[in-house]
């Protein structure tokens, strides 16, 4: 492990995506000289980064002689800590208890994030903890956790749509309008008719029978990439978590932006194997464009841009 001196940043990879972090801080300069768990540790300044959960934006290495000298130091820079648990259980809740309590309940959504400041730190040994006060998520380890719906989704996709809405602060409104691609067998049409929202739900295969008798919610069993949005209707919402390779959904969303059909645009880049970062640099490249991968996504990143 470091001194204080040698961290610049500390980067928060979701479980079993430490490598795809990795990946993205060396293509962009980033060295890291040390991981703690899922925690990167850098001695570069901090940059935005896709891969990570959260930045930890300015930590800093402190020495400790006991649990109340780790409190009193962590009361003395701010109010409001998160732990990022990892080593030493026993005695990181008892430091964790002796802080502030942080109300960290699951959001019911459509419910904003948090506004609160919040700090992240850890123990990297008895006597040290790594304390940031500053970070990128106001969520406990950049992890939004819901209050989730069991019985009326087809699937635990609506989970993924949920945190980006939640990310970017917006989500379809009552009565606006919605195309959904890819939308077998429901998960994020019935998400967005939950909001009521219309809902038109483009897929060569059928809805589930419940979410396609949803009030709002419309069907076309055809394949997303044969439509034409210079000839389809404009919609405020176009959302696809359709199952292709990134360069494919790549010329889809430029061509409804081309087409200036949809006004806001939520759209999953789902990876075959390696990380493609030439098709992430790509999207990313698209103005307005906010990229990330969330604590609900698998091997893929969400791609938003809101007009």
């Amino acid at each position: 492990m470091m001194g204080a001196a040698m961290i610049g940043a500390a980067y928060l990879a979701a479980t079993g995506y430490e490598q795809p972090l990795a990946e993205e801080l060396a293509r962009r300069g980033r060295t890291i000289t040390a991981w703690h768990g899922r925690l990167a540790l850098s001695p570069e300044p901090p940059m935005a980064s896709i891969w990570a959960l959260e930045v930890w934006t300015d930590p800093v290495d402190i020495p400790i002689a006991s649990i109340k000298t780790a409190a009193m130091a962590l009361r003395g820079m701010q109010r409001n800590w998160a732990l990022y648990p990892l080593l030493h259980h026993r005695r990181a809740a008892l430091i964790h208890e002796a802080l502030p309590p942080v109300k960290a309940r699951p959001l019911t959504f459509p419910e904003a994030a948090p506004t609160g400041h919040l700090g992240g730190w850890t123990l990297l040994a008895t006597d040290r903890l790594l304390a940031s006060p500053t970070k990128t998520s106001p969520f406990v380890n950049g992890e939004v956790v819901f209050v989730e719906d069991r019985l009326g989704p087809p699937s635990r996709a609506y989970l993924k749509l949920w945190e980006a809405l939640t990310r970017i602060g917006r989500w379809p409104m009552v009565g606006e309008s919605c195309l959904d691609l890819g939308a077998s067998p429901g998960g994020w049409t019935w998400a967005l008719a939950k909001l009521g929202a219309r809902v038109v739900a483009v897929d060569k295969a059928p809805l589930d029978h419940q979410i396609a008798a949803m009030p709002g919610v419309s069907e076309r069993q055809e394949s997303a990439f044969g439509l034409d949005p210079r000839t389809e209707p404009p919609v405020d919402w176009l959302f696809s978590d359709i199952i292709c390779y990134p360069e494919r959904l790549l010329t889809l969303v430029q061509a409804w932006i081309a087409a200036g059909t949809a006004r806001n645009i939520v759209c999953t880049i789902k990876f075959q194997g390696e990380t493609d970062f030439a098709a992430l640099d790509a999207f990313a490249a698209i103005p307005g464009a906010v990229i990330f991968h969330g604590a609900h996504n698998k091997h893929e990143a969400m791609f938003t841009r809101l007009g």
